[in-house]
Parts: C-alpha cells; sequence; structure tokens
C-alpha cells in the first residue's frame, strides 16, 4: 500500500543556480524511480530561523510523493550523505 509523504530540503544558497538545481534534479529523478512524484516545488532563497553550519540563507525545496513504507528512510539516507544539502525533513500526509 502506498502512503503519501512530503520531503522538504534545504540546499546551501552560497552554491551556483546550476548546481543547486542538479541537486534538485537528481532528488526528483530518485524519487521518480522509485515513487509516484505528485509535484515538486522551488521555494527560493529564504533567510534561516537560525545558522545551520555557519549558513544563514537556503534554498528551500518541497516534494510531494506516493511510496511505500522503506522509500522515505532510502530518500533521506540520500540527503544526508549529499553535499549541499544541510537541512531535510520527512513527514507523512493525512490520506
Amino acid at each position: 500500500m502506498l502512503n503519501k509523504y512530503e520531503t522538504i530540503f534545504i540546499v546551501d544558497a552560497t552554491l551556483a543556480d546550476e548546481q543547486i538545481q542538479a541537486l534538485a534534479e537528481k532528488f526528483k529523478s530518485l524519487v521518480e524511480s522509485s515513487a509516484t512524484l505528485e509535484g515538486i516545488e522551488d521555494w527560493g532563497k529564504k533567510k534561516l530561523a537560525y545558522a545551520i553550519n555557519y549558513k544563514t540563507e537556503g534554498q528551500y525545496f518541497l516534494v510531494n510523493y506516493s511510496a511505500d513504507a522503506e522509500f522515505p528512510k532510502e530518500l533521506e539516507r540520500n540527503l544526508k550523505i549529499t553535499e549541499g544539502v544541510i537541512k531535510y525533513m520527512t513527514v507523512r500526509r493525512a490520506e
């Protein structure tokens, strides 16, 4: 059975625009390969509430998808080991 999830991740805003879009495309293709992508939104650059690794600004992305229960763990593992991603969070949406 597929559950609905949303993942928000923040990319280091000091990276070049091409690098930021490449990271977004990487995670979009990862979701498309193992889940049903419902949409990805680029929320743009925003000031962080507090500094993370001395960074005060980040590029926010929201990904909505449907997947089995194991996929969000795999997505978060990839987010964790990817250089340039400074924060992420996944939640299960209500049906």
